[in-house]
């Protein structure tokens, strides 16, 4: 079994931002020459996540949208965990937790096996400093 882990460090201009990283779990892929086996990719903070969905703008702003109205309001005020830690980003967590911090992509015949619309994304819910992802392609 071929092994190879990888690591990219992000600091987004934003808070929030949702960037494709379908190229980098290729290239991990790529190093480790798996042509059969599967690239894990997690997020290696809790007020991030990464996830597999469709590359369009417009979903990504409706994404957003729905993570702020639906899910976990940026209101400071209105979570426990900012009053204990003097912290503000609690609706982070959260938006982390509801999206999950990983996925596995599976390999077949040298390639990821995505559908023909998914591409691999990490999203940024509390950003402006630095934060990693690990990728680690295993197969044969």
């Amino acid at each position: 079994m071929r092994v190879h882990t990888s690591y990219r460090t992000f600091k987004t201009a934003k808070r929030q931002e949702i960037i494709d990283i379908t190229d980098d779990v290729e290239a991990c892929r790529a190093q480790a020459d798996v042509t059969e086996g599967m690239v894990l990719v997690s997020a290696m903070h809790i007020s991030a996540s990464v996830f597999v969905n469709d590359h369009e703008p417009g979903l990504w702003a409706d994404i957003l949208d729905w993570l702020e109205q639906r899910i976990a309001p940026w209101e400071p005020d209105a979570y426990r965990h900012n009053s204990g830690t003097g912290e503000d980003n609690a609706a982070a967590h959260l938006r982390s937790l509801t999206l999950g911090h990983e996925v596995i992509v599976p390999v077949t015949a040298g390639r990821l096996d995505l559908g023909p619309w998914q591409r691999v994304f990490y999203g940024e819910w509390d950003g402006q400093r630095p934060k990693r992802v690990v990728f680690k392609a295993m197969g044969d």
